[in-house]
């Protein structure tokens, strides 16, 4: 497995995940497009940490998993109540939060 192959498997799944985000208006479809991206990015940095014979991207890559795991509990919490309250989930037109 090449450097190049790597790229291109890693920018493919962070566009994926980018367009995904960018295009859906569902917020549990947006937060699957964001882990997307975050998982592409750790591919990355362990595939890169392997080539350079380091520990660094996979301490990251730990890191931003925890990261996102915390991220995914609080904003499945926020479309939850969100969902209850309102019986919507378009994100256009949620607005909810506003103070």
């Amino acid at each position: 497995m090449g450097q190049e192959f790597v790229l291109l498997i890693s920018s493919s799944v962070f566009c994926i995940g980018a367009c995904g985000f960018i295009i859906r208006k569902n917020p549990l479809i947006m937060f699957m497009s964001v882990e997307l991206m975050l998982n592409s990015v750790n591919f990355l940095l362990i595939a890169y940490s392997s080539f350079l014979n380091s520990l660094d991207g996979q301490i990251f890559a730990l890191i931003i998993m925890t990261v996102a795991a915390a991220e995914v509990v609080v904003g499945l919490a926020i479309i939850l109540t969100i969902f209850r309250t309102r019986q919507e989930m378009d994100v256009d037109h949620i607005n909810a939060l506003k103070g």
